[in-house]
């Protein structure tokens, strides 16, 4: 899928009661959140607290996203959200996000530019080295 990785990230999310509409479909918005939570923990698993990053002014806030809904996730399932950089430049990095259901059928696909800013300014910020260089890392 890109350059940068050879091993996606991977979370497994449960679709709960709240994350669907009346017909036990998760409702399409809940996909974004489900990215979002998605980029989070890699942050996390990468030694990257959001809370930190804040405390220094830094933050990443979503500039586009590209979302195409395939198939429908369903109550209960459990859903496994495959993350990577495909592209980054000083100041953003683009995001190949797809789901997947339980029998690895596509579900959601997203691209997804995220910009690094001074949260002070809301200035495009470059991304502070050490975050790049371990989500750009090729193992």
């Amino acid at each position: 899928m890109s350059n940068y990785s050879s091993n996606p990230h991977k979370l497994q999310i449960r679709v709960y009661y709240e994350d669907t509409d009346a017909g036990g479909i998760v409702y399409y918005a809940n996909y974004l959140k489900f990215f979002e939570r998605a980029r989070t923990e890699w942050l996390r698993e990468l030694g990257f607290e959001q809370d930190k990053l804040m405390e220094q002014s830094t933050g990443f806030v979503v500039k586009r996203v590209e979302m195409h809904n395939h198939a429908p996730g369903r109550f209960n399932q459990l859903l496994s959200i495959y993350s990577e950089v495909v592209n980054c430049k000083g100041a953003s990095l683009t995001f190949k996000q797809i789901i997947k259901g339980p029998k690895q059928q596509l579900v959601a696909e997203a691209e997804i530019l995220v910009a690094c800013v001074n949260l002070d300014s809301m200035k495009p910020v470059r991304i502070p080295r050490a975050i790049l260089g371990e989500l750009t890392r090729v193992d």
